[in-house]
């Protein structure tokens, strides 16, 4: 084979190469280039919160929200604090503006406290036969087992039973604290008649 067809060839293939490169997509090509932030937006990802809320906002408020909110949670979990996502699990016994500041063992002490402040479980000095509605002040507090700095209480506050109406109602009071910083969300919660576990109502 000549030189001059040996050259033809060269060229023929090194310009195959370089359409190839020319009509792949920009991102295949520069995609290791691209911040995830701007790949999710251009992708048309969801936005949504540490609770699991859409939000509608720009694309650039999104790139911009996506980088501040990942350094963000990132630092929050270094700090331990920071949402957390409600577990369907406690729905009917936390809200979910305690919820989202609870670990998933937190949510569940936290339930388990509004259980215990409404009589919704049996007492180890419970008496058979005897009136299982709790009393306006009975309490249950708990402290998080792991993380420091974090407790709450339920308290029962008030009986709001609606006339003519088989349900029995109460009101009550979570407080959290989370190194420091006190949340506080009064539920309403009902059980129908013949039922002993109270549940959370809109």
């Amino acid at each position: 084979m000549t030189n001059r067809v040996r050259n033809s060839m060269v060229w023929a293939l090194t310009a195959l190469a370089v359409t190839g490169i020319v009509a792949a997509p920009v991102q295949a090509q520069f995609g290791s280039l691209i911040p995830r932030d701007v790949k999710n937006v251009t992708e048309d990802a969801v936005d949504v919160d540490a609770c699991g809320n859409e939000k509608k906002s720009s694309a650039g408020n999104r790139i911009l929200g996506g980088i501040l909110g990942r350094t963000a949670r990132s630092a929050a979990s270094k700090s331990g604090a920071g949402q957390f996502v409600p577990l369907p699990d406690f729905n009917d016994q936390i809200s979910k503006e305690i919820a989202c500041k609870l670990d998933p063992e937190e949510q569940k002490q936290a339930a388990e406290a509004t259980l215990a402040a409404t009589r919704s479980i049996a007492s180890e000095d419970e008496v058979e036969g005897e009136d299982t509605r709790p009393q306006i002040g009975s309490s249950s507090a708990w402290k998080s087992e792991t993380r420091e700095g974090v407790s709450g209480t339920s308290t029962v506050t008030a009986r709001e039973t609606p006339e003519d109406s088989e349900l029995d109602c109460i009101v009550v009071s979570d407080v959290i604290i989370v190194n420091g910083e006190e949340t506080k969300a009064n539920k309403r919660m009902c059980r129908p008649a013949g039922t002993r576990r109270y549940s959370i109502v809109a």
